[in-house]
């Protein structure tokens, strides 16, 4: 049951990821979970440190879900930059 939580929180991660970098339009659902449960890594890895804060990988809380966002953020800004910036 914890894996489809995870999945789910996921999901919203990264759908509220692409809303705030404007990739929502050519994202689909499975991308958006993809980003969510990329980005808690990439957040674990950089920001979960930084702040003492858990990632939705470790644990499910509102904090655990703005740090996640945090990295979800900046795996789609990086991935904006690495395509020079366009959408798609």
């Amino acid at each position: 049951m914890s894996f489809i939580i995870w999945i789910l929180v996921g999901a919203l991660v990264g759908w509220l990821a692409s809303i705030i970098m404007k990739t929502n339009k050519s994202q689909g659902a499975i991308l958006n979970i993809i980003v969510g449960i990329v980005g808690a890594l990439l957040a674990g890895w950089l920001i979960s440190p930084l702040l003492g804060i858990p990632t939705i990988n470790q644990s499910i809380s509102l904090g655990s879900i703005a740090v996640s966002l945090g990295g979800a953020v900046i795996l789609l800004a990086l991935v904006k930059l690495l395509r020079g910036g366009s959408g798609r």
